[in-house]
Order: structure tokens, then sequence, then C-alpha cells
């Protein structure tokens, strides 16, 4: 069996405030790309992963893969041999270890069906997680594990990932967010709350990583109706009206940054 691991991007990222456990209150509006990790299982005495694909130097331990963790996570009769393809950069804001888990759970649920407690397990290998086993557009709160549904007006849109190959881990830039509340994520379709949300996290990324801001301007450049970094960057995405728009846009990027062309889910 195989799965795609679908790109995890932030449409809008709202903090709103450190939480008494140390972590920070969000809200969120998820979306997915049609392209990402590629997973792949065949049946084996037990289960074991291997990990192949452009990024697979910047997985840090192998052995101690999300993959392998949502594996223990779910339990099944037999072992499975997972591939995985690496073709998401890691250190981000695509959520790749969290696509790489929800497709994990995917592949189970295709074969054996989920218990009924699936998000439980997925949140406690990530806030992400969750939202990336359906891979389908929504509302995340709290640590983005609280899932609302939306109303998606975006399936087909266009829309290019641009990262300078700079890893930003998610700890740095939190720890230098300004701690200001602006307010609520917007209400409506997931057009509306896009436009009129933002990324609170992107100016602290922006103070750690400057090529954030070069990465910005030339997407800007492209003419997008959107162009935002995702998560906790360094990775930002542009939203397109056609895909010759998008095409033109991936072709004049510098040939040294990392680009992925697809379509939001």
């Amino acid at each position: 069996m195989k799965e795609t691991a679908y790109a995890k991007i932030n449409l809008a990222l709202h903090v709103r405030r450190r939480r008494d456990d140390g972590y920070h209150e969000l809200e969120t509006l998820f979306a997915f790309v049609d392209a990402g990790d590629q997973l792949s299982v065949t049946p084996a005495a037990r289960d074991e992963l291997r990990t192949i694909g452009e990024f697979v130097g910047a997985l840090s331990d192998p052995f101690d893969n999300i993959v392998m963790k949502a594996l223990s996570a779910l339990p099944r009769p037999r072992g499975w041999a997972v591939t995985l393809e690496k073709n998401l950069p890691v250190a981000a804001g695509l959520g790749g270890g969290s696509a790489d888990a929800g497709a994990l759970f995917r592949l189970v649920e295709r074969e054996q069906g989920l218990p009924d407690d699936w998000q439980a397990r997925a949140a406690k290998l990530g806030a992400d997680v969750p939202a990336c086993v359906r891979s389908e557009a929504c509302v995340g709160r709290g640590t983005g594990a609280e899932l609302e549904p939306v109303v998606n007006d975006l399936t087909g849109t266009p829309v290019l990932l641009v990262n300078p190959r700079i890893p930003l881990s998610t700890s740095p830039v939190f720890k230098h967010w300004d701690g200001v509340d602006r307010g609520p994520l917007p209400q409506g379709d997931l057009r509306t709350i896009a436009l009129e949300g933002r990324n609170d996290l992107e100016a602290p990324a922006l103070a750690l990583c400057p090529a954030i801001g070069d990465v910005l301007a030339a997407l800007r450049e492209s003419a997008p109706w959107l162009a935002r970094m995702s998560g906790s960057g360094a990775t930002c995405f542009a939203l397109y009206e056609n895909a010759a728009q998008r095409d033109a846009a991936k072709a004049a990027m510098p040939s040294e940054w990392w680009t992925m062309a697809g379509a939001l889910r």
C-alpha cells in the first residue's frame, strides 16, 4: 500500500496566550497541499522503517522517527516494513513529521480501520497529527489538536511552497514571540479567514531567519492573491488564481531554494 503524506500549511496562525502548562494557546487555519512525502508498506515479521529521499539526511534519528511511534500507537496483527520517501524539508513549518504519522494512520485505517480513540492516540504523537490524519482544511484551537470544520472554498487552488533551505526549529521562534495577543481568528469560509488572518510567528521567525523576508518578497512579486509564512517557518506559500501563474512563479525562484508546486486539497 502507498499513501501521500500531504504537506500541511497554516493559512493563518494566531497566538493568543501562554498557558499554565507551558504551551501556547493557538488558533490556526489548517490547509493541505496535494503533494508531500510518500509512504509505502509491505507485510513483515516485525515493524521496520527505511528512509530515502532528498531530506533523509536531516532526520536526526531514523529509529526514533514519528512513523515508528505511530506504528507502536496502532496495534496490528502483523508487522509492517515502511519506506518513507522524505521529500519535504525538516523543521520547515510544513508539519512533515506529523504528515508522515497522519499518512500512517490512513494506511492502518485502510487495512483494518482505526480504533475509536484514534484522535487521542494521534494527539500524543504531536499537536498537528490529528489534523494531518484527515488532511482536510479545518480550524485548530488549543495546541492545534482541537479541530473544527470550516467551509472549504479553495479546493484545487494552485499553491507554491518555497523554503530557503534553512531549518528553523519551532521552540526558538515561540521564545521570540513578543507575547502580544492581537486578537482571534476571523470567522467565515477558508478564503475569508485566510485573507483576514495573519501569522503571529512571522516576525519572530524573520528575526531568526532573515532569508524568510527574501522568500516572501520574491513570492509577492509573482502576483499571488496571498503570500505568507507557514507555521513557525521557514517555508512560505503563495496562492494563485491559476496554475500558469503558479508555474511561472516557480520557474522564477532562485535555484538554490527548495520549491514544490501543487494544489490545495
